[in-house]
């Protein structure tokens, strides 16, 4: 199986490049969790204990994935996007999470840049320009931490 992680700041386009590309090259799409928890949740207040939730339904996820093993397979956001979420909120990652990080990884990322506007709805909690590129520079620093290949996806020229 071919994994690809679409990666990136909110309101970047990572929904909409997943959908695409699953389209377009007849793959699996993992849609992001996060936004259907938040959205049943109707917060973006996210405490520990229940990103630890989120992240654990990511892993399951995972690894029902790994058991049906299609040929490629986009995820809408994936496990370095949740431990980032977890250092930037809360200050601390639980270690069985990079563990995870290293039992699934993918063999490519997508990483979307933060240069369209944002767009607001209630699933998102980060629109200032200095978090969505702090959150892309830290998305950027745990791919090369991986030294998994990656391309930036830009949508202005």
């Amino acid at each position: 199986m071919f994994r690809v992680g679409i990666i990136g700041p909110e309101s970047t386009g990572k929904s909409t490049l997943a959908k695409y590309l699953s389209k377009r090259y007849h793959g699996f799409l993992v849609p992001e969790y996060a936004r259907e928890y938040v959205e049943s949740k109707g917060t973006t207040d996210v405490t520990f204990d229940e990103l630890c939730d989120i992240a654990k339904h990511q892993i399951e996820e995972l690894s029902d994935i790994n058991r049906q093993n299609p040929e490629i397979c986009f995820f809408d956001t994936e496990l370095i996007v949740t431990k980032v979420w977890f250092d930037y909120a809360f200050g601390r990652v639980p270690e069985w999470l990079e563990e995870n990080i290293h039992r699934y990884p993918m063999d490519v990322y997508l990483l979307t840049y933060p240069d369209v506007p944002w767009i607001p709805d209630p699933t998102r909690s980060n629109g200032s320009d200095e978090i969505r590129k702090e959150l892309f520079d830290r998305y950027e620093a745990e791919i090369q931490a991986r030294d998994i290949p990656y391309y930036i996806i830009k949508h202005t020229v």
